[in-house]
């Protein structure tokens, strides 16, 4: 099992974590086309390697972390508040 080092609670197992999606995705405006909803929610790719996600810290500080990770080794490059985090 690996680690996420939350930036509010410091070194923690994963499992007090749950996926959130993919934090690269820009959303389309509210009054965007059914085909860019369509597009933004359903055609997207699937990375093998870095990538960057949300997870939310269900099991312990609830809050929501944005973290750089590997989806083929599962290495964490980076993880912090997504508070913090620009579009």
């Amino acid at each position: 099992m690996f680690q996420f080092k939350c930036p509010h609670c410091g070194l923690r197992d994963a499992n007090e974590f749950t996926y959130g999606g993919d934090a690269t995705i820009a959303w389309p405006d509210l009054g965007a086309s059914e085909q860019e909803w369509f597009d933004a929610v359903y055609q997207r790719e699937n990375p093998r390697g870095p990538h960057r996600e949300y997870w939310h810290h269900a099991g312990g500080c609830r809050q929501w972390v944005v973290v750089d990770r590997d989806t083929l080794t599962h290495e964490i490059h980076g993880c912090r508040a997504a508070s913090e985090t620009q579009k």
